[in-house]
């Protein structure tokens, strides 16, 4: 199938590309973004008469960049759909799995590869590279900018140190080493899950300790599907939920490490900073 689509292609199959938009714009005309992270990017830096096709999922409810992609085709992270549209891009993250970089390779066709951010200074990097490698280069520059002075205007000590917990509905937190933790300490909180990476959620100790805030993610549109046996179904954790603060994160903030993660960081700072319902602070 990749051999007939790259004879396709050689046979000028689709659309031929623009050479207004490339005089008007510069950098690359025909983009395809291969899965929701990449999807982000490309709406967010390149204008829609130079998308070819997003990925299926660039309209769901936890794509940020949701509204921009109404309209634009889709196309499955699969090589010979998308060889077909002749791309002189292709944007992914994960999108057509580890393979894809060099299948299209093979084909002639360029691939900027999203980084996976665990930080942020990572993510501030993802943002200037993949701007450029979209032809935007000065507006990721701002963007990040904008990231960077967004989470500095929060460094400043918060006079209520409070714990969170970061909960999703399939029962999963975060530790240490994770974006996540990132986003809970920019935010001022001490993480409640001391224990690095991802880990289910911390039951026996939740019966007898509790942190100050939940940071619920997901929980809008339950998108990583839990079962009846999820931990977050669990009395304990039910608990937490009814009892704590509660601080929604809607998936589309954290659902990849881009400029957007600020919103959460920012929401569950004001969480922080305020006092605990009920309290007399």
């Amino acid at each position: 199938m990749l051999a007939l689509a790259v004879a396709a292609l050689g046979a000028g199959c689709g659309k031929p590309p623009d050479d207004g938009l490339r005089e008007r714009h510069g950098g690359p005309q025909r983009i395809v973004s291969l899965d929701f992270c990449a999807d982000q990017y490309a709406l967010r830096f390149a204008d829609r008469e130079r998308i070819l096709a997003v990925s299926p999922d660039a309209g769901r409810e936890f794509s940020y960049m949701r509204k921009r992609a109404a309209g634009l085709p889709t196309v499955r992270p699969v090589a010979e759909d998308v060889i077909v549209l002749q791309p002189d891009l292709v944007v992914r993250s994960y999108g057509g799995g580890p393979q894809a970089p060099a299948m299209f390779a093979r084909a002639g066709i360029a691939v900027h590869t999203v980084g996976w951010a665990e930080d942020f200074p990572a993510v501030l990097r993802t943002i200037r590279d993949t701007a450029k490698a979209l032809g935007a280069a000065d507006d990721g520059l701002v963007v990040a900018a904008q990231t960077r002075h967004r989470r500095e205007a929060l460094a400043r000590e918060h006079p209520l140190r409070r714990s969170a917990l970061y909960m999703t509905p399939g029962g999963v937190t975060s530790g240490p080493g994770s974006l996540i933790h990132e986003m809970l300490t920019s935010a001022g909180l001490d993480n409640f899950q001391s224990r690095p990476g991802w880990r289910t959620l911390p039951l026996e100790r939740l019966a007898f300790e509790q942190p100050d805030l939940i940071a619920a993610a997901f929980f809008e549109s339950l998108t990583n599907h839990p079962n009846r046996w999820s931990p977050s179904r669990h009395p304990v954790a039910q608990a937490q939920l009814a009892e704590r603060a509660l601080v929604p994160i809607k998936g589309a903030w954290t659902a990849c490490g881009a400029w957007f993660l600020m919103d959460a960081v920012e929401a569950l700072a004001r969480a922080a900073g305020a006092p605990n319902p009920g309290s007399a602070e």
